[in-house]
């Protein structure tokens, strides 16, 4: 019997991570309420986010599983999807000229942070480098491995960024009037029964799709996909249960705020000057990049501001449902961003940060 158990590929968690998951939706839920009844923007993501960020940097190991993580991003998809509409779907030829002006702001964000960190705390020029690209935190990374940098700073300072923008930007659009200071209903009503099991089913199988080919952020994506085909193609009307799209908002904002466990106070404390030094110029590159589309475009400020801001596709896009934000510009932006990262990012490492003879001594 204990070696047919053995040999079984699924493993129940242990009783610790059981407590500790249990803990981390119990901390997200309650900052996300109280974000929510004290009406402030995006409460649910940013509340949660916080709540269990501040846990996190106390010492509690909080931490969700990959199977919830998993089901969180396609919830997200899901409700992503649902708001695609004909008339957005005619707006997509704008998006040649802001993705252009897009790749164009991420370099000089990356080298304008990456600049900061050299010159003011004396980074080396591959730690300044990885730490200024912004997103593809898997793929950057790697390379903070493979290349011997400094990977607890570029870890901080990318950490850094995601937190402020997901906790400040909706403030930030709702006290300029240019986002509600509260979401309004994504969806006048919920699916059907049975058009809730093909949304699913539609979503899962284009989420695995994109899971075989390497795709980034296949859950969310895939999922994203699967429900914009069937909502734009007139075959699925309505979308998810509103709480059910809370809790979706709830689980991304504890798994942002779960980064911080793994960080110590001391790791956290000895960066986050140049954390915050980076951020700025990323977020003064990014403005100067966004009035030039504000004015030369139609495209909604609100929109172009959360598809430049320098953050995760995750956080972003999790933003743009809260916001009532066109999320196929988003998330077509965001895309684009990680693409240019994952690309360009190890070409501009090998010519610009330390050769691999000065790691290897």
């Amino acid at each position: 019997m204990k070696q047919i158990t053995a040999s079984l590929p699924f493993e129940w968690p242990s009783r610790a991570k059981m407590l500790s998951t249990v803990e981390t939706l119990v901390i997200g839920t309650a900052g996300g309420l109280v974000f929510l009844l004290a009406g402030l923007p995006g409460g649910l993501i940013s509340g949660s986010m916080i709540a269990v960020g501040i846990a996190a940097i106390a010492g509690r190991q909080l931490t969700l599983p990959p199977i919830l993580t998993q089901t969180v991003l396609v919830l997200l998809g899901i409700s992503l999807g649902s708001v695609v509409s004909r008339h957005l779907l005619q707006q997509v030829s704008a998006y040649p000229l802001t993705i252009g002006l897009l790749a164009l702001a991420t370099f000089c964000s990356t080298f304008g942070s990456s600049y900061y960190l050299q010159r003011i705390h004396g980074w080396d020029r591959t730690s300044a480098f990885l730490a200024g690209s912004p997103g593809a935190l898997s793929q950057i990374t790697i390379l903070a491995v493979e290349r011997g940098a400094d990977l607890p700073g570029i870890a901080v300072v990318q950490t850094m960024r995601v937190i402020i923008l997901t906790a400040a930007l909706p403030m930030v659009l709702a006290f300029a009037g240019v986002a509600p200071s509260v979401a309004p209903s994504l969806t006048t009503t919920i699916a059907s029964p049975l058009d809730l099991v093909e949304l699913v089913a539609a979503s899962l199988a284009a989420a695995l799709l994109l899971r075989l080919i390497r795709f980034p952020a296949s859950w969310m994506f895939g999922a994203m996909i699967g429900s914009s085909v069937l909502h734009g193609a007139g075959w699925v009307e309505g979308g998810l249960p509103d709480w059910v799209r809370g809790v979706a908002l709830v689980g991304i904002g504890a798994l942002i705020g779960s980064r911080f466990a793994r960080m110590r106070i001391k790791t956290l404390a000895g960066h986050i000057n140049a954390a915050l030094g980076s951020f700025a110029i990323a977020i003064a590159v990014s403005a100067i990049f966004v009035g030039i589309v504000a004015l030369t475009t139609q495209v909604k400020f609100s929109d172009v501001v959360v598809a430049y801001a320098p953050g995760a596709m995750d956080a972003m896009l999790a933003l743009a449902l809260t916001l009532h934000i066109d999320p196929i510009f988003v998330g077509a932006h965001h895309l684009s961003r990680f693409v240019f990262v994952t690309i360009a990012t190890p070409g501009i490492v090998h010519l610009f940060g330390r050769t691999q003879d000065d790691v290897d001594d």
